[in-house]
């Protein structure tokens, strides 16, 4: 393992940290397990947070990358799980539909990081070794725009409702089905 990909611990050459990807697009999860082992990390794939879970009974990862939107369990359920195996896991949660509400769940339920798909194995091999905030990022000088605002305030009131669609579309005063349209469009852009 060269000196750029080595894993945030110290590990002995004879035990390569755990790593766990779970992700519902078997593709990516193949490419990211290819380039996580090149850098000498043991890796298990799952395709489903319930696929995870059964790993989970009977191995631990020290590192875990989790996409959010998998059909079934959201890949927020996992992390507590996680936490539960080993509390010092370095957790990563991908998404292709960032928003600030499910980035905040993800924080607070104990990830290292959260980041936007499309994503490569340094990206997330940086965010393991992410320990806290960073004071230095800018704020943006730009206000949310109306349709992303539309967008973050779904996302939070969904996140509420433990992802219950139903109580959603009846605490935003909104049809199931119009909620269920407009939850299966990307976010606009901020």
């Amino acid at each position: 393992m060269d000196a750029a990909h080595t894993p945030t611990n110290d590990w002995p050459p004879d035990q390569p940290p755990n790593l766990l990807l779970v992700d519902d697009n078997e593709q990516h999860c193949w490419a990211m397990q290819r380039a996580f082992e090149k850098r000498g990390y043991a890796v298990q794939v799952a395709n489903s947070v319930e696929q995870a879970c059964e790993l989970l009974e009977r191995w631990s990862p020290d590192y875990a990358v989790i996409d959010l939107k998998m059909p079934g369990a959201s890949g927020l359920a996992l992390i507590p799980r996680l936490k539960a195996a080993n509390a010092q896991a370095r957790v990563v949660m991908l998404t292709g539909y960032a928003s600030i509400a499910t980035a905040v769940e993800a924080i607070k339920l104990g990830a290292t990081y959260y980041l936007i798909k499309p994503v490569n194995a340094d990206e997330v091999e940086l965010a393991f070794q992410h320990a806290g905030g960073d004071e230095t990022v800018a704020a943006s000088e730009r206000p949310l725009s109306v349709d992303r605002l539309e967008w973050e305030h779904i996302q939070h009131v969904l996140t509420e409702h433990q992802g219950n669609v139903s109580a959603t579309a009846r605490a935003l005063g909104m049809h199931r089905r119009t909620l269920q349209r407009k939850l299966t469009k990307r976010p606009a852009r901020s």
